[in-house]
């Protein structure tokens, strides 16, 4: 669904992409990598029809230039960055879905099954919404279309802990039909929500791997620390992810989703000394 071939970019006299060749296909979940200058935001960029490049690039078929009105109603973008939009939500929701033919009610549906309340920000110009609100929207719009492309930028960065959960179990319900790339700086942000990892650097593809697809993106773990003393800092940490301490302070407990865990992992190490023991086990209920 997606074909490069010898694209190059260059501004000036820097190349930034240089002589890149990649096929994804659909059900592929593309974790594309990098350092900050690697390429990523290029590459996505020409694959949105942005920008001229040298080579050539197929989106569902079509040439992102010459088609771009074509190839962007099949793709459901999230940037990592909001655009400064001064208008309405509602008006911002009634455009984009007008845009790509599909009934407002499926974004908003979206919007409001991720934690928002739609009522009450409609009216309010989205510039002014918070940093997590926005996320929730541009995710909101993006899914709320009949994409089945989707290219995402940090999609989850902003999202609190029950937002994720729904962001995974609609990831999940399109993860067959589709086509997913997902662009971080970081592997163990993304990992867990991918079957294939790319690497970028300074231009070229460095590697470029197949990685196990047994994570249930709808899943969530039970997890039980018990700490060898309280310590506000990790309080503030576990309040994060919404935790709940015993009366003492000296143990606490809640829900992991499961594409969270080596997020979640992460985080703990950093408190090593504190946890003097942890359980973690699948939640066969759910959330």
């Amino acid at each position: 669904m997606i074909s490069l071939s010898g694209v190059t970019k260059a501004f000036q006299r820097r190349t930034v992409l240089d002589d890149i060749f990649l096929s994804v296909e659909k059900g592929e979940r593309v974790a594309l990598v990098g350092s900050n200058g690697a390429g990523k935001t290029t590459l996505i960029r020409c694959l949105l029809g942005e920008y001229t490049f040298e080579g050539s690039i197929a989106v569902g078929g079509l040439d992102p230039r010459k088609h771009r009105g074509a190839v962007l109603g099949r793709v459901g973008f999230v940037p990592q960055i909001p655009p400064p939009l001064k208008m309405p939500v509602g008006e911002l929701v009634s455009f984009a879905a007008a845009l790509c033919g599909t009934k407002p009610q499926r974004m908003i549906g979206i919007a409001e099954d991720l934690g928002l309340d739609y009522a009450k920000i409609q009216r309010l110009p989205f510039v002014r919404l918070s940093g997590g609100m926005k996320q929730k929207m541009l995710i909101s719009i993006a899914f709320g279309r009949d994409a089945d492309i989707l290219i995402m930028d940090e999609p989850a960065a902003n999202l609190d802990p029950q937002a994720r959960h729904i962001f995974f179990r609609q990831l999940a319900e399109r993860k067959e039909r589709s086509v997913m790339l997902i662009t971080s700086h970081r592997l163990d942000e993304v990992a867990s929500l991918v079957n294939r990892v790319i690497e970028m650097d300074q231009g070229k593809i460095a590697l470029d791997d197949r990685v196990a697809d047994d994570i249930d993106l709808t899943g969530v773990w039970r997890c039980e620390i018990d700490l060898v003393r309280p310590e506000p800092a990790f309080a503030r940490v576990m309040e994060e992810w919404l935790f709940l301490p015993s009366a003492d302070g000296n143990s606490w407990s809640g829900q992991v989703n499961g594409p969270d865990r080596l997020r979640f992992l992460s985080v703990l190490t950093r408190y090593a000394g504190l946890v003097g023991s942890m359980k973690m086990s699948e939640d066969r209920g759910g959330r």
